[in-house]
């Protein structure tokens, strides 16, 4: 923001000074340049009435031979220490083939793919036909993307490496069936996020202003959520339109139609009746990074509780859905036979089904612990009235109730 003063005759101005920066979490754009500009004001003696407008510009408007020399780093306040603004690769490009290209041939490069999506358009039309799919219908998948971030952070929420997964939902081309069905897969979307254990009232939506869009959307919506880092992106859902299947038929020179004998709710009463008509289709595309998923439901299941006698419990409170040890099978006491052989039994006869561990290490409120750290929802105790009744002690981890089951019951 180049920063300028009102002379005493106020019929002219005079130069201050630049202020460069970067936009802060939990403060706007308005307020964060009025407060360099302010400070910058103080250290050149002018004060802060005398301040006329601001001009906010982009750096990359900035000239370099005239502007740059005068811009302040926004991290050392240095004047001069920006370089020319530069063109982002974030792409990784890669050779194919076992001899080098050699420098300035690029008749063997390629791109590591940075989304999912555009292989499910390219076979949109083979899918359709193979599986004899009528519209609606959608694709999903699943599969790694690569993307040359700026800045990788904050655990797995921004990696250059990442997993994707999205749906592809193809619609008539009528706005009646893209509003229908962008609010219902928004709605599903909210969901399954909740059916995954992502917390409710850390989740928001944030739809996209018609000058927020991406160049192929014609409508999108985020769901939000509250991560330890601050508020961000966690799953969208755009409205595609038909741009992708049309950009791939303009590049194949091939057809990407559909002969559609059976959409016709949405011509008018007195409109000629159809038998067929054929058109590209619309998309409907929720899409998830599982990284960043994996995180909100980690953050999301993640406890430190106060007990009653004053200690304190870590606890995962993951649905039984995801987690991903269902249950723990403890002995009482490992070094008596017939117990480490009934704990052995009820293990075996649970691991045909779920995913179960055995531990028998320590005393069984460290295994307790140490099971609630991981999220194990039910712990099973092996003691030695067992070997009398047949029954164990089944505790629950997030209200840490304990109850007799017999073990013919547990698989219910």
């Amino acid at each position: 923001a180049k920063v300028e003063a009102a002379s005493a005759a106020e019929e002219s101005s005079s130069y201050v000074g630049y202020v460069c920066f970067v936009e802060e979490e939990g403060r706007t754009l308005q307020q964060t340049v009025e407060a360099k500009a302010r400070a910058l004001a103080k250290k050149k003696g002018v004060t802060a009435s005398e301040l006329l407008p601001l001009v906010l510009r982009d750096l990359s408007q900035a000239d370099c031979s005239l502007d740059l020399p005068r811009i302040p780093g926004p991290d050392s306040g240095v004047e001069g220490s920006l370089t020319p603004p530069r063109k982002f690769n974030l792409m990784f490009d890669t050779s194919v083939g076992p001899v080098a290209a050699e420098e300035g041939d690029t008749s063997n490069r390629a791109f590591l793919r940075p989304e999912t999506a555009q292989g499910i358009f390219t076979n949109f039309l083979n899918v359709q036909r193979s599986c004899r799919m009528k519209i609606p219908f959608g694709i999903a998948q699943i599969g790694k993307a690569f993307r040359n971030e700026i800045t990788p952070r904050n655990f797995t929420f921004r990696s250059r490496e990442f997993e994707m997964m999205e749906v592809e939902y193809f619609i008539p081309p009528e706005q009646c069936y893209s509003d229908k069905f962008f609010k219902d897969w928004l709605d599903a979307s909210w969901r399954f996020l909740l059916q995954v254990g992502v917390e409710e009232s850390r989740m928001h939506l944030k739809p996209h202003a018609p000058d927020q869009l991406a160049h192929y959307a014609k409508a999108s919506t985020d769901i939000e959520f509250e991560y330890p880092f601050g508020v961000q992106e966690l799953m969208g859902v755009a409205d595609r339109g038909c741009f992708d299947l049309e950009c791939h038929a303009r590049g194949s020179g091939k057809s990407f139609e559909y002969l559609d004998k059976e959409n016709f709710e949405h011509l008018d009463n007195d409109a000629p009746a159809l038998k067929q008509r054929k058109y590209i289709p619309h998309c409907i595309e929720p899409s998830i990074g599982v990284d960043r998923l994996f995180l909100a439901v980690l953050a999301s299941a993640y406890e430190e509780e106060l007990l009653d006698n004053g200690d304190r419990r870590t606890v995962l409170k993951l649905k039984r859905r995801v987690a991903p040890i269902k249950a723990a099978v403890f002995p009482l006491v490992k070094n008596n036979p017939a117990i480490m052989d009934k704990a052995l039994e009820v293990h075996s006869a649970l691991r045909k089904r779920y995913n179960c561990e055995l531990d028998s290490s320590g005393a069984v409120g460290r295994r307790y612990r140490r099971a609630d750290e991981v999220g194990v929802p039910l712990c099973i105790t092996v003691d030695f009235e067992t070997l009398e009744d047949n029954c164990i002690t089944l505790r629950d981890r997030d209200t840490m109730q304990q109850r007799r089951v017999a073990i013919c019951e547990l698989e219910k």
